[in-house]
């Protein structure tokens, strides 16, 4: 315990002596797996909002006011006896007031200036097959009762071609900045070597293993590597608590991949963090530490 406590020590000390550098390093891990995590995220937003527009309502249907209940409920059975329509169901003012009021909860100001009268009734279609959802809109878009039809299906069509174009980008920046940060921890860990030059010769002469004298300069590798995973997982926890807390989720659309997802992946990237220090410091170590 003693010689661990030891080891711990020393891989402390030589992080403040070489704290500018060490710096650097942990900025350039903290940039790569901010990316990395950033683009998981993005990806799953994608993915369960795909999954919950397929299993949810399809299109939305607003209708103008100016319309008789009686056209209204006539314009759903009309919709509902068309082959490519699964079921549909009809949301009135006040209807319509309710989610209002619970999409917006924590915006009193907001609920104060709307009342149910200014919101439009709709009819909301889930489709036998997704994918006739352009023809649904193009049958309903010219309808004089119809003000306007809504479908997540346009948006998430771009989404996903957006998404994966970020992507691979982000992926591809996160590999360069990965291995810049190995390259830059190698030669923090270099840096720390040849300042210590002495005291490990000494070390060597009586006695100490290879690994023992090895070991502190991994240890400050690892320790670079997982201070710059912990600020990419602190940066990415408050970017998605900021955007789900501000920009409330929508009828159509979750922007919160939940905190299942976020502690798997939490996980994933500290772990990734402390063996890139690790290949860091071994690399540094192996060509300028000959023990």
């Amino acid at each position: 315990m003693r010689r661990f406590l030891f080891l711990i020590r020393e891989a402390f000390s030589s992080l403040r002596r070489n704290l500018l550098v060490m710096t650097a390093s942990v900025v350039a891990v903290f940039i790569s797996l901010t990316l990395v995590f950033g683009a998981l995220v993005l990806s799953e937003l994608v993915k369960v909002n795909t999954a919950r527009w397929q299993q949810g309502v399809h299109v939305i249907v607003f209708l103008k006011d100016d319309v008789p209940v009686q056209s209204q409920l006539a314009l759903q059975s009309e919709i509902q006896g068309w082959d490519e329509v699964k079921e549909t169901s009809f949301c009135d003012k006040q209807c319509a007031y309710a989610e209002f009021k619970e999409m917006f909860a924590e915006q009193p100001a907001l609920l104060e200036n709307v009342d149910p009268s200014i919101l439009p009734p709709s009819i909301r279609i889930k489709l036998v097959n997704i994918d006739t959802y352009k023809d649904i809109t193009f049958r309903l878009i010219d309808n004089p009762a119809v003000r306007k039809v809504v479908t997540a299906g346009d948006r998430f069509d771009q989404l996903s071609s957006v998404t994966k174009a970020l992507n691979w980008l982000g992926i591809g920046l996160a590999l360069l900045l990965g291995v810049a940060s190995i390259v830059m921890i190698a030669n923090t860990i270099r840096m720390a070597v040849y300042a210590r030059r002495d005291e490990v010769a000494v070390m060597r002469l009586v006695g100490a293993s290879s690994w023992f004298i090895r070991i502190p300069f991994l240890l400050e590798g690892m320790i670079q590597g997982l201070i710059g995973a912990v600020l990419a997982v602190g940066a990415i926890w408050m970017a998605q608590g900021f955007v789900a807390s501000r920009i409330p989720s929508t009828f159509l659309i979750r922007l919160s991949v939940g905190n299942d997802f976020l502690i798997k992946w939490s996980i994933a990237i500290l772990a990734f963090g402390a063996i890139a220090g690790v290949l860091g410091s071994a690399t540094g170590v192996r060509r300028f530490l000959k023990v």
